[in-house]
């Protein structure tokens, strides 16, 4: 497993909790202060949030063509087909569940669901003195190489992932380490797994559930499944992957005990986002998660179909960009004298032509598709890195939240494609899912008045930057101030690239978020960071908040609340960590100051409070510059400046939101079924190493509470599925409260599918049916 270096922190925890090994620094604060928490959902209140359905063209099997071959795009090959590993990713994920069991799929709803493809039934048949599941296996289940599907491959899966071998490079093992052991049962159809203590996410585990062949040793594990696969058994196998044409061919399984794939191959090929239109208008593709740009073209492609079917002709054909005419001016213009510059005129002429005639023939061709629709299970936030800086204040960090509209942000998004646009309300779970109840009330909603009476307590007044702040040694993020003597008063300075050089403002267009995300690989550093970092007093107001707010949130704990008289206190600062869940971005443009904001930024001991907000400058994240520009405006009318630095989108998570260098970010995380074991490395405290340094998991906020670690372990050992859930809605309170984090809204989902394709398309939350895939009948 490779190890990318985080100056701050060190990031790859070797402990069993962590489903991915990524790690994150924390920081906490004295005093969680909020005016208000009417807004908290009770725990014995269930939401009724509805998810958006899906939007996948559904059709009967008996409906569907037997054969044909799906060409469906991915962002890039495999790395690795050992989900297991650190550098897995999305397309890992997509073949693996394909041609691998997965014991339990999610539904619509994103709840996990036994597969009655393998397993029979599964349930705890013991609680006491330990807990025991016994899985019945389906008796036809077996892998490609005739052997059935049994215990020893269980054994065999749970020793790699334990965590008791460091010569298994795992980076997800959370719930294998509270196995005691892994028996057959009264036959060897039957598995019975013991558990050393209580572990509510046992539906997590073995799945996929990978050959004995595959998990038997550390060379098996570390490196033969890195590009094939002994054994496979799902409808489809894995043929190869061609990694100089970018493909990776499955085709149907003949040993599959299941209905039958109607599929006879899905062909995976690599496409960029960005040439996924021209790729679908040549015909490449049949199946391609697509940004908003795309989706426009294909509408508009569609819209000039019925009017051409009208007779009402395109605004898409040569003919009609040539009816355009010559531009303003150009008719009374004299003809270059020079003959050179009369032949670059006319080949610049030519060239025109022949682009327009090729973007005609491609929206032609892109009649043939149709955008499907939905919500992508995953939520896009706004981090504020508590570890130095302002935002090490939990007033400050709370005076940004209260800053924000998140309404309009969401709305900016979502409104555009019709797709329902209400801002999150929970870190740990989404609108559908049983642990969803929508906590923002611990924080509160957006009110200037009081983002501007926190900061004032927090000492940050109109005059209190009027001596100029010059850089100081050891700065962390949101200190690195450069060039900050042409910033304006308030608001957001010009986007500057990593270089500090000035780049052009886009347009408020592309709102979409697009980007396939996965984690980057985990890493070990030092820890560089300041010792001994001042923690402000809170004013007796604050304060009184802080008591508030703490009898608030702990009206929603139960009888067994652990914190109970043990309030949380300040931490040690430090850390830096690698990897995460984010997507591709732009950063965003430079907003002018808005009208009735602050005539300038607040200070404090003559530095201004300027944040830096860092953003990925990549040429598919038009809307994060979008988003981020609105953010910097909503900032700069309550007197916080922000510096937006744009910075490759290769860099963007190992080099800054890992390793700390940054105040404020946007990047997205996924929702998951299992909120108790995946929620907890995201925001989890940095525990101590013997080197001095924190590890710090996946919480690159730096903001966190014991209290919250203690809510997590409660619900990953709590059976009773209503108490855990409980619990998880108890725990995201707490974190709305610190204000590390701030949910946004929800990301869209949009998929280019040829119009004859059928039982695929956006997802939503649902694992999909690869054998129920296939195309229309004629």
């Amino acid at each position: 497993m490779s190890h990318v270096g985080a100056p701050r922190g060190r990031t790859c925890s070797r402990g069993p909790r962590s489903r991915t090994l990524r790690s994150a620094v924390l920081l906490t604060t004295g005093v969680l202060a909020v005016s208000v928490l009417s807004g908290c959902s009770s725990p014995d209140e269930e939401s009724d949030a509805k998810a958006v359905p899906q939007d996948v063209a559904p059709a009967a099997r008996d409906k569907v063509a037997d054969g044909g071959t799906l060409r469906w795009a991915v962002d890039a090959m495999p790395a690795t087909l050992n989900a297991f590993q650190a550098d897995a990713d999305a397309t890992t994920t997509r073949i693996t569940q394909a041609v691998l069991p997965t014991l339990f799929a999610l539904d619509d709803r994103g709840r996990p669901q036994r597969n009655p493809d393998y397993l029979e039934s599964a349930e705890i048949v013991e609680r006491e003195p330990k807990q025991v599941v016994l899985y019945k296996l389906n008796q036809q289940a077996v892998w490609t190489d005739g052997r059935e599907i049994g215990a020893p491959d269980f054994v065999a899966q749970w020793h790699a992932l334990s965590g008791k071998d460091s010569a298994y490079w795992t980076a997800r093992n959370a719930g294998y380490e509270r196995i005691e052991k892994i028996e057959r049962g009264a036959s060897d159809l039957e598995v019975r797994v013991t558990f050393n203590k209580p572990y509510a996410d046992w539906r997590a585990l073995f799945s996929p559930l990978y050959p004995k062949q595959v998990m038997g040793t550390p060379a098996a594990f570390n490196d033969g499944a890195r590009t094939q696969l002994a054994a496979s058994a799902g409808p489809f196998q894995l043929k190869g992957v061609d990694a100089r044409s970018g493909t990776a061919t499955l085709v149907r399984n003949p040993r599959w005990w299941g209905q039958p794939a109607k599929l006879d191959a899905i062909v995976l090929r690599a496409v960029p986002r960005s040439g996924r239109a021209t790729a679908l208008a040549a015909g490449l593709l049949d199946l391609a998660e697509i940004d908003r740009a795309t989706a426009d073209r294909i509408a508009r492609a569609v819209k000039d179909a019925d009017r051409a079917a009208h007779g009402a002709g395109t605004d898409t054909a040569p003919s009609a960009a040539a009816k355009a005419g010559p531009p303003p001016g150009a008719a009374n213009a004299a003809p270059p004298a020079d003959p050179a510059q009369a032949r670059l005129l006319q080949a610049a002429r030519l060239k025109n032509q022949q682009a327009l005639a090729a973007y005609a023939a491609e929206q032609k061709a892109l009649r043939g598709y149709a955008v499907r629709k939905s919500l992508e299970p995953a939520y896009t936030q706004l981090a504020l890195n508590g570890e130095s800086g302002p935002l090490s204040d939990d007033r400050v960090r709370r005076a940004v939240a209260r800053a924000l509209n998140r309404q309009e942000l969401a709305e900016a998004v979502l409104k555009p494609l019709g797709l329902p646009a209400q801002p999150v309300g929970s870190h740990l779970a989404l609108a559908g899912q049983q642990a969803y109840a929508d906590s923002s009330g611990a924080l509160g909603g957006q009110d200037t008045e009081e983002a501007q009476e926190l900061l004032a307590d927090a000492g940050w007044t109109r005059g209190g930057a009027r001596k100029p702040a010059g850089p100081k040694d050891g700065t962390k993020a949101g200190a690195e101030a450069s060039a900050a003597a042409n910033k304006p008063a308030a608001g957001a300075t010009p986007a500057r690239d990593e270089k500090g050089g000035k780049n052009d403002v886009p347009s408020d267009e592309g709102l979409y978020i697009v980007g396939d995300d996965k984690p980057a690989e985990p890493a070990i550093g030092g820890n560089d960071g300041p010792e001994g970092t001042h923690v402000l007093a809170p004013a007796p107001a604050a304060a009184a908040q802080g008591i508030a707010l703490h009898r608030q949130v702990q009206g929603l704990s139960t009888e067994t609340d652990t914190d109970k008289g043990a309030p949380d206190q300040p931490k040690a600062q430090g850390g830096g960590a690698p990897g995460a869940y984010a997507p591709r971005g732009t950063a965003a443009p430079a907003p002018a100051a808005p009208a009735g904001a602050a005539a300038g930024p607040l200070g404090k001991d003559g530095e201004s409070l300027t944040l830096r907000f860092v953003l990925p400058a990549g040429p598919d994240s038009e809307s994060l510059r979008t988003v981020g520009d609105k953010i910097a405006r909503m900032l700069g009318r309550i007197g916080i400046g922000t510096e937006i630095v744009k910075v490759p989108d290769d860099s963007y998570f190992k080099d800054h939101i890992a390793s700390g260098d940054f105040d404020l970010a946007l990047y997205s995380w996924p929702a998951t079924a299992y909120p108790a074991t995946d929620g907890r490395p995201i925001f989890a405290k940095p525990q101590p190493a013997a080197d001095g340094s924190l590890l710090v998991e996946q919480n690159y906020t730096r903001v966190g509470t014991d209290h919250i670690d203690q809510l997590f372990d409660q619900a990953a050992a709590e059976l009773d599925e209503k108490a855990a859930r409980d619990l998880v809605k108890q725990a995201d309170a707490r974190i709305w409260a610190a204000a590390g984090s701030i949910p946004l809204y929800q990301r869209p989902q949009l998929v280019a599918a040829r119009t004859t394709v059928v039982n695929a398309g956006a997802f939503g939350f649902a694992t999909p049916r690869y054998e129920n895939i296939g195309f229309a009948q004629k």
